[in-house]
């Protein structure tokens, strides 16, 4: 079999999933970034291959959210700026702190989390709304979530969406289903600066890229679409599925098993 349309086998299917969960609760690059590796691409080629088709695919589903109005454009703008510059430092701050103790603090945080999503049946539901703080103030809290979150993006990396509609939900009182739409604007930003870096040091491989583009922007719009149908209900199903998904991974890297 050609060695191209192997990885492409390998690739797309798991793409056009992480896609789909992505656009949903974030959280992709969990699916999609181990595809490429199983395919045979070295670690720096997976990881600018990957941002490439995630960038588009990301772009897809937060077009899907701005049509169905579920994106609050001042807030999600503020964010994605501060994720940017959140982001470089965490990457900065990561040749400094111990990776492996930060996942050790993730590892016992994560748990509690899920524990805290069941208990608080009612977290980020349809009937939220926003709480009611200043422009300002508003302002404040999405520069701190976008920041915050960079940092994270920076230092560890898998999971960010989901804690930004987490955060998001959390700090500013909005339903899952528009912190998912604010996290895509914070996401989109921080892929397409990474994505950049990546191409001009010739770390994507287009060859398996553009087909991986194609099944990940399929996989958010249907993603994005199940999202919106369904409401905070459905974004709270992938969310637990994508929780799960980071404490294997995390859990995996600590035990020296590559997932």
């Amino acid at each position: 079999m050609n060695e191209l349309l192997r990885m492409c086998i390998i690739v797309c299917p798991l793409v056009f999933l992480a896609g789909f969960v992505d656009s949903v609760a974030g959280g992709g690059g969990l699916i999609s970034l181990p595809a490429y590796l199983l395919a045979g691409l070295p670690a720096h080629m997976a990881a600018g291959t990957n941002k490439f088709a995630m960038s588009f695919g990301t772009m897809t589903a937060t077009v899907k959210y701005m049509k169905s109005g579920r994106i609050l454009w001042r807030v999600a703008a503020i964010a994605a700026v501060f994720a940017v510059i959140g982001s470089y430092i965490g990457a900065n701050l990561a040749l400094v702190f111990s990776e492996q103790t930060l996942k050790i603090v993730l590892l016992a945080v994560l748990p509690c989390v899920a524990v805290f999503l069941t208990i608080k049946k009612d977290f980020g539901g349809d009937e939220s709304r926003l709480k009611d703080y200043s422009a300002l103030k508003s302002a404040a809290i999405a520069a701190i979530i976008g920041f915050v979150m960079g940092i994270y993006d920076g230092l560890i990396g898998p999971g960010t969406g989901t804690f930004l509609i987490i955060a998001f939900s959390a700090f500013l009182g909005t339903d899952l289903l528009t912190a998912s739409g604010c996290a895509k604007v914070a996401n989109l930003a921080s892929n397409i600066t990474a994505l950049v870096v990546y191409a001009l040091g010739g770390k994507v491989m287009y060859a398996v890229a553009f087909p991986a583009m194609a099944f990940c922007i399929l996989g958010n719009w249907l993603g994005a679409k199940y999202a919106i149908k369904g409401g905070s209900k459905n974004v709270r199903k992938i969310m637990f599925v994508v929780l799960v998904l980071l404490f294997v991974k995390v859990g995996a890297d600590l035990l020296g098993v590559g997932v």
